[in-house]
Parts: C-alpha cells; structure tokens; sequence
C-alpha cells in the first residue's frame, strides 16, 4: 500500500477555493486508507506497510485536516453572505466536532493495534462503524461545501476578499 505524501496541490494561496477543494481529495485517499486497512486487517497485526500508511493517514488529520477545518470556520465561513442565518453552515461546523470525535476514536484503536498487536472483535468493529461513520459524514459533507458552499463563495467573494482569504492560509501553514 503506497502512500503518497506531501503530493503538491493543484491550487495554491491565490486561490483559497481551489485548496479547499484539493484538500478534500486527500481528506479522501488518506480516509479511504483508514477504512480499507480497517478491513482488509482486520484479525491481525498489521504489516510495516499498512502501519506507514496509517501513520501518514492519522498525521494527514492531525494536522492537515485540522488547518482545512480552520481555514473554513474562521477564514471562509464568515465571509459568506449571510453566513450566520445560514443553516448549512451550522450544520458543516456541526460535522467538523463530529468528525474531530470519530478522529480521535479511529487513531486511539490505531494506536492500541499498532502498540499491542492486535485487537479484540469488539475494539475491530469499533474501529470499522466508525471509519464507516467518517466515510459518510465526509461524502455529505463534501458534497454540501462542493455543490452549495464552495459555488456561493466564487460567486459572492471579490477577488480582494480571496486575496485575503489566501493569505490567511498561507499563516495557517507557517505558524
């Protein structure tokens, strides 16, 4: 199982939409690594191979995933027309505590197998409901900032607000 690490963004700061969209593609592969090894290990100890991977996947979350939830709570959604009377933005901050809860479950059963092992049948199936509960929080929530929220800003945000924007996740990045 290769894991391709610190692949370079198709977008850069200058376009702060861009970069959230490439971001949910690696949200995805690194997601999609944590559900297969899930199954695809399950009843064993997992193999140097699967534990770099998972490592790269719970890295990629702690920090990645964490600047992308920043960069849209404090730097997109905000900006939006109308933002706070807006209820899908209530409802995707509503998805970043959940999906930060199911994270944290889904790298302390990680650590657990990689330090002991194995696990048992009841801490396997945890760990399987909950990626599985990750993998749908995030296809909804994707498809909601893709389809609704990502559109509203390139139509409503002026390029000065952008520029801003950009800038601020470049600081996320150097801080």
């Amino acid at each position: 199982m290769a894991v391709q690490i610190g692949a370079p963004p198709e977008s850069g700061f200058d376009n702060p939409i861009g970069m959230l969209i490439d971001c949910h593609r690696r949200i995805e592969h690194f997601l999609h690594i944590l559900c297969v090894v899930a199954e695809q290990a399950a009843g064993r100890a997992l193999h140097a191979e699967e534990q770099s991977a998972i490592e790269a996947s719970l890295h990629y979350f702690q920090v990645g995933g964490r600047r992308h939830t920043a960069d849209e709570e404090d730097s997109l959604f905000p900006r939006l027309p109308d933002a706070g009377e807006f209820s899908d933005i209530r409802s995707l901050e509503s998805d970043h505590r959940i999906a930060g809860e199911l994270h944290d479950e889904v790298e302390r059963i990680y650590r657990k197998w990689m330090a002991a092992g194995a696990l048992d049948q009841a801490e396997q199936a945890n760990l399987s409901v909950t990626t599985q509960r990750l993998q749908a929080l995030y296809q909804n929530h994707i498809r909601l900032e893709e389809g609704v929220v990502f559109p509203l800003a390139a139509r409503t945000l002026d390029p000065e607000t952008l520029r801003s924007m950009g800038e601020e996740f470049r600081q996320r990045r150097v801080d």
